[in-house]
Parts: structure tokens; sequence; C-alpha cells
């Protein structure tokens, strides 16, 4: 009995022990769980008038920006133009970038000239045959505001604009204010870096695939590095962003170009924009560009679609034609590049080449930023082979980043 007695006591203050650290867990749970759902809304440098606004009265002011380049303030969304016009500043001219101010011409198309039927301002392009501004063209102006949404990806050409504008501004004596705007894929960073002789409008500087940094960041990376011409300094402000790390999920407002129609395009991008530099379709022609890809020499493989004229894409590759490939558009949300995919659709090529040509250059060389990307998918090196390549430069790469940083990782 008195054994009984004592096994049933410690028992029961088992139990109560139990139930306690249960209610404890639960509690520490509710904590955490109250703790992760309050996340401050990001503000985008373009809303954070306070820090800009002041420093553009009584100036010529020149915007390069796009659709992208919007404001929410007091729940009314407007253009940046739009809210420097109604804040008095004296917006004199726009620049535009690739697929122009309103954000609809087809990837490479070239872009007029002209004039914003909403605001009367003169529109200059800075794509094609005018990629940087020229002396003339900023003459009249005081400062340049740079306010574009970027995806995080080298080959995404807003930061070749970036480079041009900072150039100008620089031999020019101009001033340039970055407004800040959060990178969607900013949570990573991945792939070969560039080596200088690739280098092209598609991949101006010596960084990987995907850096890891906001549009602000990088803005003073180009000019901390000397990557200017001449090693020029541009006369720099970065607007920054509120609330936000690079770990933040941030689903863009609005399409940074026609054919990245949503948050599952962007994150694939960096991974099927590779794509663009074979003979396989990377989804534009359809609703799924960048999640989809596909070509008539994949027969193979389980997915069909087939590429047809659309705003943004009018010429796609293969338009009309049955593609076979994969559907990309419910894999999971990627925190590094995927190579198996280009792989797969090499190693299930039934035409060649496989690899396209840009002008006398293989384009695959210019998107990836070197040749060794190719050799080795020619090679027959696996993946994980491929990207053990990369960790020496992208080390490398990262203690250059890490100088120019504004948000935590």
């Amino acid at each position: 009995m008195k054994n009984f007695v004592k096994y049933t006591s410690i028992a029961l203050l088992l139990s109560i022990a139990s139930q306690s650290n249960a209610q404890n867990k639960s509690l520490t749970e509710k904590k955490v769980s109250s703790t992760s759902v309050v996340t401050k809304p990001i503000v985008v440098g373009a809303e954070n008038t306070t820090n800009y606004l002041s420093k553009l009265k009584g100036k010529k002011v020149g915007v390069v920006s796009n659709q992208t380049g919007i404001a929410t303030i007091d729940g009314k969304t407007t253009h940046t133009v739009d809210l420097l016009l109604k804040n008095g500043i004296n917006v004199t001219k726009i620049y535009s970038p690739e697929h122009g101010f309103r954000g609809d011409a087809d990837a490479g198309a070239k872009v007029k000239s002209g004039v914003d039927a909403q605001t009367g301002l003169p529109i200059i392009s800075l794509y094609g045959d005018n990629k940087k501004p020229k002396a003339n063209q900023i003459a009249d102006i005081d400062v340049l505001v740079f306010d574009m949404q970027d995806v995080g990806a080298r080959f995404y050409t807003y930061i070749s604009t970036l480079h041009y504008v900072m150039e100008a501004a620089a031999e020019n004596g101009k001033k340039v204010i970055v407004l800040d705007r959060p990178n969607p894929n900013g949570h990573y960073i991945d792939g070969p870096v560039l080596k200088s002789e690739f280098k092209s409008f598609v991949g101006m500087h010596n960084v990987p695939i995907v850096y890891g940094m906001t549009i602000g960041e990088y803005a003073q990376m180009i000019n901390g590095e000397g990557w200017l011409a001449n090693k020029a300094k541009a006369d720099l402000e970065v607007i920054p962003l509120i609330n936000y790390t690079h770990q933040s999920k941030y689903s863009l407002p609005v399409k940074p170009s026609p054919n990245l129609p949503n948050s599952q395009a962007i994150n694939l991008y960096p991974s099927t924009c590779l794509f663009e530099g074979t003979n396989v379709n990377e989804g534009r022609g359809t609703d799924l560009q960048f999640q989809v890809y596909g070509s008539p020499f994949l027969k193979n493989m389980p997915y069909q679609y087939t590429p047809t004229s659309k705003p943004g894409a009018t010429s796609p590759k293969f338009k009309d034609e049955v593609c076979y490939g994969e559907n990309l558009s419910e894999v999971p949300y990627q925190s590094q590049i995927n190579l198996k995919w280009l792989i797969n659709a090499y190693k299930n090529n039934t035409k060649q080449p496989f690899w396209t040509m840009n002008g006398k250059k293989l384009w695959i060389d210019q998107l990836s930023g070197t040749d060794d990307l190719r050799k080795q998918i020619e090679a027959g090196l696996s993946e994980s082979e491929i990207k053990a390549t990369w960790q020496k430069d992208l080390e490398s790469f990262k203690k250059i980043r890490v100088k120019y940083l504004i948000y935590k990782d």
C-alpha cells in the first residue's frame, strides 16, 4: 500500500509538471505567434517623402522611372512623377528604361522618346541607341531622381540603366537621388560571378546573377567600387526603405515588366531567364511567363502549351507551335538558382544547336556572365558540381557587398 501511494504521488507530480510545461509552451507559442504577426508594412523610398521633398524644392528635376515608380500615401496610390508635381516640385523631364515609361514594350524592343500624355512632360528613352543620357539631355536639370523596381537579377537591365544614369550625372555635375525599393529576390546570393570579358548591357558588373541587394545598396556599390567610367563618383543619395530586411517577402504592387506578371514569375526569373539563351521558349507568349518552359524539340517531356502573340511578347519563340516541357507555376518558393530545369532541357533536346546566338556571341554566355556554365552542362556536370565551382567567387563578392548594405540580412 505504501508503494502504491508513493507511485501514485509521483505520477500525480509528473502529471502536474507535464501540464505546467504544456501551459508554458502554449504561452511561449502565443508570444512568438503574436510577435510574428506584428509586422510593420514596408515603406518604400518614394513614400519616405520627409527625407527627400525638401531637397528638390527650387530644383529642376529629371525623373528616371517607369510604371513601377509609384507611392501609396494616405491610402491613395500615385505615380512618383505625379506625387512630385503635386508637391510643387519642378519636374522637367522623364527618362524611361527598357519597356518604356508605361512598361508595355516588348523585351529588347526599341523604345522611342516622346511625350507623356498624362503630364505633357517630354520622355527621353534610355534604351536602344541611347542607353546613357547625353550631356545635352541633362544639361538643364539639377537633380536626377531614380525610382524603378528592380527584381534582383544581374541580367535585368534596370541596374544597367542605373549605372549609365550615375555615370552621366558624375560627368556633368548632377546629383542623383535613388528612391529605394525592396528586392523580391534579396533573400539569397547565387550564380556565377560575371567575368569581365562577358560584360554587356545584361551584365555590366562583376557580380553573381543574384546579388541580394536593393537597388539603392547596389547604387552605393557601383559608386564605391569605382565601376563608373574613369572611376568617377556620382553625387549620390539613397532615400531608404523603412521596416525592411533582405529576408522580407515583398509582393510587387505592379508588374516590373510585361513578362513578369506575378510573384512566382519573379521568384523563378533568375533560374528560368537562362532559357532565353537556348532554343527553348521560357513562357513568353503565354500567361505563365518564366513559369513554364518548352520547345517542339522536347517531346519526351510531359507538359504542352502553344505560345501566341500577346502584349509584351508579340513574336515569342515558337509562336503558334506546340511546345513540350514543364510547368513550374506551383513549385515551392526558391532560395537559390535552380539549374536542374536547364540541364533537363539540354539532355532531352532533340535538335541542335541548343544554345542560341545574340549577334556574334552565344546568348547563354552573356546571360550567365561566363562560358563556364555552358561548358559544364555540355560536359555532363550535375547541378551540385557546377555550383561548387561558384563558391570561391561568391565568398569574395559577399565581402564587397557587405560594405554597402543599408539593411540587415
